[in-house]
């Protein structure tokens, strides 16, 4: 298979050089030094379950010069999916499957307008990697990815990628809904990530403080009266299931979000908590908690505010 990794970061360098360790062959899309260093020396990936390898790789700052593609892994930052999605035209001809592999649950709407909806499929990763340094990712927790028909029904062509990410020694699930999937996995990173980075806390100081974890706990019953009136058919024992989850997932853990606030990055905030707060709003959800920890991160989605001027 023929595949564009848009988006070569911790994710899309996770999964392409998993990919190409399989045979597959694999473009990277990448700029400044991450592209230097996997032109230079290839592409180090460091995981769990294979071990640490070293490829040789395919990479560029042009999709012009990789032509169409069969599949590409839409893995950039939900901030630039607009931007990216017009950059990745070249990539796509008659049979090009894009599958984005990102936060939120609006990226496959947003990526269809621009290259045609026929192509786009959803997806999600539970997946947590990183750019150690320039050509190097480290996987930082295994876990499964999940694609689907936004229609829901079966196809040859998601059937055809899930032997192909099988075969490459990857997780992968065809779910009977991807959106509830999708919006599954919003709803925990929205709540996670909100209190985590309005407190600078772990997840074992947040659970352990009854006032905070009912923070949590609130922002997520919020979140899932949005997804409802959104028309998902999230399961009734949907927060009992998550409530597993959060007994079982490292105390120390952090969300990406909090090391781009703690770093003065660019945050995926419109894309991780905002649209709770959006789509509660189109649907007549109240989401005051939700909307308290949005308000409290909003100057800081472009970087850290300069107040030097104020």
């Amino acid at each position: 298979m023929r595949l564009a990794i848009m988006g070569s970061g911790g994710v899309g360098g996770y999964y392409g050089g998993m990919l190409a360790r399989a045979g597959e062959d694999v473009t990277f899309i990448a700029h400044g030094a991450h592209l230097d260093a996997m032109r230079a020396n290839g592409l180090v990936v460091k995981t769990a379950h294979v071990g640490e390898f070293t490829i040789p790789v395919k990479a560029t700052d042009d999709a012009n010069e990789i032509g169409p593609v069969d599949l590409v892994l839409f893995c950039v930052k939900t901030y630039d999916t607009n931007t990216a999605a017009g950059l990745i035209r070249p990539l796509i001809g008659r049979e090009t499957v894009v599958l984005p592999l990102q936060n939120g649950v609006e990226s496959p709407e947003r990526i269809g307008r621009v290259v045609g909806e026929e192509h786009v499929i959803g997806g999600t990763t539970y997946v947590s990697s990183k750019i150690e340094s320039p050509g190097i990712i480290n996987e930082i927790w295994d876990h499964k990815a999940y694609l689907g028909e936004l229609d829901g029904e079966l196809s040859p062509r998601t059937e055809q990628l899930l032997k192909t990410f099988e075969r490459a020694e990857l997780a992968v699930e065809i779910p009977p809904d991807i959106h509830v999937t999708m919006w599954g996995k919003l709803l925990c990173v929205s709540a996670y990530t909100a209190v985590c980075c309005v407190t600078r806390l772990p997840g074992a100081a947040i659970i352990s403080c009854a006032e905070t974890s009912a923070l949590f706990w609130g922002a997520m019953e919020e979140g899932l009266a949005v997804a409802r009136a959104s028309g998902v058919a999230m399961p009734d024992n949907f927060l009992d299931q998550i409530r597993g989850i959060v007994a079982g997932i490292n105390p120390m853990v952090r969300p990406s979000m909090y090391y781009d606030l703690q770093a003065g990055k660019p945050l995926e905030l419109e894309d991780m908590i905002g649209v709770v707060v959006r789509l509660g709003e189109k649907h007549e959800v109240s989401t005051p908690l939700t909307f308290a920890m949005y308000a409290a991160l909003k100057p800081y989605v472009d970087g850290a505010p300069d107040i030097s001027q104020t």
